[in-house]
């Protein structure tokens, strides 16, 4: 009998599933006048939702056709002083600046919105799934937007104080140069790695380990293994599991890349006490 109830019990559960309305995820947004919360079905219900057409899509690799709306939209009051964090729901931290979102060069930032009865596709090699909301870019080429700025998986957008001011314990020292390489590597490690790392303790992602403590990856990696791991993280150890993907020559150039080593072989000087 109780085999029955327990059986009858599962078949109720699994009709009521099938019949209440799918939850619609929830975006909040903070620009310092409290947070707003955007809905799926409203979102999608706006007067300046479209389809757009995203070649070469980062996350996916291939184009895609999404309903979205205009990011800046949903910003409005921001100018290019402002500095925005966009947090996905595993961890992902991207720091944007206010003026790549408001550039005049022809790139243009929408929320894709991902709708319940269509969902998306799952991502390749086990990344999980990129909805419900996400940052895609047509022209991105234009504003040289990378594909850390592409944000999935989305839950907030703050505006917040630039990372320098947030975070001192990332910074080079101040007697560099201003165009001193490794001046130039921090620049590029806060669009690229900053979204997943952490470096001297200090940063909000938590994706991916500290890059400095307790020992930095320049401190007990050859160069050459170094760069292939940035290059393509599978070269170097084969992880099924692994979450990090590789920085190809589009995403990163060479001298980006000699940029970033040179920021992380400086900042092994500089651990911050713990």
């Amino acid at each position: 009998m109780k085999l029955l109830v327990l059986y009858l019990l599962t078949l109720c559960l699994i009709f009521m599933s099938m019949i209440l309305p799918v939850q619609a995820a929830e975006l909040k947004v903070d620009l310092g006048r409290g947070v707003t919360t955007y809905r799926t079905e409203a979102l999608l219900k706006r007067h300046d939702v479209r389809t757009i057409d995203v070649p070469g899509d980062v996350a996916f690799h291939r184009t895609m056709h999404y309903r979205a709306v205009p990011l800046t939209a949903l910003l409005e009051g921001i100018d290019t002083s402002d500095h925005l964090q966009f947090v996905a729901g595993d961890g992902f931290a991207a720091e944007i600046p206010a003026a790549l979102l408001l550039n005049k060069q022809g790139s243009e930032a929408w929320l894709a919105i991902e709708d319940p009865a269509q969902p998306w596709p799952a991502l390749d090699k086990g990344h999980g799934h990129a909805g419900p909301f996400y940052i895609v870019w047509t022209q991105p080429q234009a504003a040289h937007v990378n594909p850390e700025q592409w944000p999935y998986q989305l839950a907030t957008i703050r505006k917040l104080g630039g990372v320098a001011a947030r975070f001192p314990a990332i910074l080079p020292d101040p007697s560099l140069p201003a165009n001193n390489q490794v001046q130039r590597g921090f620049v590029v490690f806060q669009h690229t790695c900053f979204a997943c790392h952490t470096l001297n303790g200090e940063g909000d992602a938590r994706l991916g380990p500290d890059l400095n403590l307790p020992h930095n990856p320049t401190e007990y990696l050859r160069a050459d293994l170094l760069r292939a791991f940035i290059r393509n993280p599978q070269s170097l150890r084969q992880w099924p599991q692994a979450k990090m993907q590789g920085f190809d020559a589009k995403a990163l150039s060479d001298a980006d890349l000699d940029a970033v080593l040179a920021y992380l072989r400086h900042m092994a000087k500089h651990k911050a006490a713990h």
